[in-house]
């Protein structure tokens, strides 16, 4: 063991309690258990792994309730956002356990013989989760890697690992063998670092920032160890002037303020046809200021607080601190103990200012006009970043050719859905390396194989 670590609520900056983090000796050992019982899992009938994912998907919605409040205690989120999480990792493992009987080879045409192909797990498989969505983000990595015969060692972040936790003792409780999936709580620099240098992780999933990611795939290239990369994001909401201004206006203050913008799909620019961007900034105002800010645990909250002091301070370096930058409108947020930020629209001045290039990663949007669709285009591609975004118009023609302009790896039309577990997820540029979710994930998590049969005489 490496120490202890406080978890604190957010909302109130009290101790929830207290975690031993693991150290380098035990996450190795944690590495040989997950080697050792690999063929094991491996060998399980495709039917009989299916079957223990689908338990574990029931145990899961039977404690679904426990796990919310347990997330609204250590992260802060809503208890509405919170239920959806929870119910996110049980849908995930429910749609990847029909998975092991449909992980199907192909036979390939040849001369003189068969040729067949066969997907294979890759081995041990490493999740690094982050603290802005611990449970959902969890799911996408170890369900896949687990319903493809791997074995799974997860580490939670050291703000949020209570989630984590949980999931790890309920996948026992479900039947899930035991070494097959361990959650190890410790630092990123101590277990994250040994899952990657480790030689025998096979696949490393990280999301998080994009300077650990670089980080990362730097190292893991030393061993030729596959990675899979959710990073930072930057997207565009774009507003043309035939939409439906009104439902437009009303669903954005959502699109960056939920789980208090601490999402790297956050819609942290919106981009508005100059000729309605005033009748677009009145009705969106009016909707910033009916968000209702304050206790996660009450069911009328939609935006609870910041994780931690030092991410405000960072959030507020956007905005505050002699940053001379025009404030369009704020809403409002409690006063006292709790790690609040009010929801924020700022004006740049220009493309290049800090708040309209950098991810914030909180309640904070910049607001631009722009002329006509190639100037929105050109706009929303001016970033590193391409992870997701949003199109509003009645135009379908316009809407496919900017979706099919826009470099980004998920996009939604008169909407701000970014993610569903039976379609892929996954981003463009600096937002990342691979995809995950849906029916190609289980991809990520096999190695195909070719098998040849002379079958000549």
């Amino acid at each position: 063991m490496t120490g202890t670590h406080d978890v604190i609520n957010p909302a109130t900056e009290g101790v929830v309690t207290t975690i031993e983090q693991v150290g380098v000796e035990e996450t190795d050992a944690a590495i040989a258990k997950a080697v050792a019982v690999g063929p094991a899992w491996r060998d399980v009938t495709p039917a009989d792994r299916g079957r223990l994912l689908r338990r574990f998907a029931d145990v899961v919605d039977a404690h679904l309730e426990e796990l919310a409040q347990l997330e609204v205690r250590n992260a802060g989120h809503t208890v509405g956002n919170a239920r959806w999480e929870a119910g996110n990792v049980r849908d995930v493992l429910a749609y990847y356990s029909a998975a092991p009987e449909r992980l199907f080879g192909r036979q390939i045409p040849v001369a003189g013989g068969l040729d067949v192909t066969f997907k294979e797990p890759l081995g041990v498989v490493a999740v690094i989760v982050p603290w802005n969505f611990p449970m959902p983000i969890a799911g996408w990595g170890f369900g896949p890697a687990l319903a493809a015969g791997n074995t799974v060692v997860l580490k939670p972040a050291e703000l949020t690992p209570l989630t984590a936790i949980r999931l790890g003792e309920l996948a026992l409780e479900a039947g899930i063998p035991d070494g097959v999936f361990t959650v190890l709580a410790g630092k990123g620099s101590v277990v994250g670092e040994r899952f990657v240098t480790h030689p025998d992780v096979r696949k490393v999933c990280f999301t998080g920032s994009t300077v650990v990611g670089q980080g990362i795939m730097r190292t893991a290239a030393d061993s030729l160890k596959r990675v899979t990369l959710e990073l930072g994001g930057k997207s565009a909401n774009i507003v043309f002037a035939d939409a439906d201004l009104d439902k437009a206006a009303a669903s954005a203050p959502m699109s960056f303020l939920d789980n208090a913008g601490q999402d790297c799909c956050a819609r942290s620019r919106i981009l508005v046809e100059r000729r309605v961007f005033d009748a677009f900034m009145g009705r969106f105002e009016a909707a910033v200021a009916a968000v209702s800010v304050g206790d996660p645990a009450d069911e009328a909250t939609a935006m609870g607080p910041l994780i931690s002091a030092g991410h405000r301070d960072a959030v507020r370096s956007f905005v505050e601190d002699g940053v001379d930058v025009d404030v369009a409108f704020r809403g409002s947020c409690p006063d006292g103990l709790g790690w609040w930020y009010p929801p924020t629209a700022v004006l740049p001045r220009s493309v290049d200012d800090r708040v309209w290039r950098e991810e914030v990663f909180g309640p904070v949007v910049a607001v631009m006009p722009f002329d006509d669709e190639a100037d929105a285009i050109a706009k929303a591609n001016d970033t590193a970043y391409g992870l997701s975004g949003s199109i509003w118009t009645r135009d379908v023609g316009r809407a496919i050719r900017v979706a099919r302009a826009v470099e980004a790896g998920n996009l939604s039309v008169n909407s701000h859905s970014s993610v569903r577990y039976s379609t892929p997820f996954g981003g463009y540029k600096r937002s990342g390396i691979g995809r995950e979710l849906g029916p190609d994930a289980l991809d990520a998590f096999t190695e195909t194989k070719n098998v040849y049969v002379d079958t000549t005489d």
